[in-house]
């Protein structure tokens, strides 16, 4: 056997070696890493369900200490409170129960980043007191966080569909 046909066989054999090597490391992430990913994934999601149910029992029990943070452009008053609550709930059992996921997810984020626009910066940049300013700014902060959360779990959900285009 010639010296090209030899170094040939050798570039096949590592090739064939190489991409075994791929099937283990991909077959261990599949179904070591990516399950522990996947579990631990879930109770993220749980514990943010859990505290957007109490967010929204909080908005039905003291609607009245939430109204001033309603913006007085808003029509409505207290109404806004008790709107609120109730999409907060229905996200958190929404994704309790993997159902609506993405829908519902992009509704958090659109609804949070209105509360950012419209309430937490406003008040961070009109705040007198150092201490309302802090407040407004961990409340702007958080949101901003449970925004991020929300856009994860929407892009995460590829089985739920909005069916307006082919591809997710």
């Amino acid at each position: 056997m010639s010296v090209s046909g030899m170094s040939q066989m050798c570039g096949v054999a590592n090739k064939v070696i190489f991409f075994s090597s791929l099937n283990k490391i991909s077959f261990y992430y599949k179904y070591f890493i990516m399950k522990h990913y996947h579990i631990i994934s879930r109770v993220a999601i749980y514990l943010l369900s859990i505290v957007l149910i109490i967010f929204g029992i909080f908005h039905f029990l003291y609607p009245r200490d939430l109204l001033v943070y309603v913006p007085q452009f808003l029509v409505g008053g207290i109404t806004w409170a008790y709107i609120v609550g109730g999409a907060f709930i229905l996200v958190g059992l929404s994704f309790m129960t993997n159902q609506f996921v993405k829908f519902t997810s992009y509704l958090l984020a659109v609804l949070l980043i209105i509360f950012i626009l419209t309430i937490h910066l406003p008040n961070y940049l009109n705040a007198g007191d150092k201490e309302m300013r802090q407040f407004a700014l961990i409340n702007l902060l958080k949101d901003t966080a449970i925004v991020g959360f929300a856009l994860h779990i929407a892009a995460s959900a590829y089985h739920q569909h909005f069916h307006l285009e082919d591809s997710d």
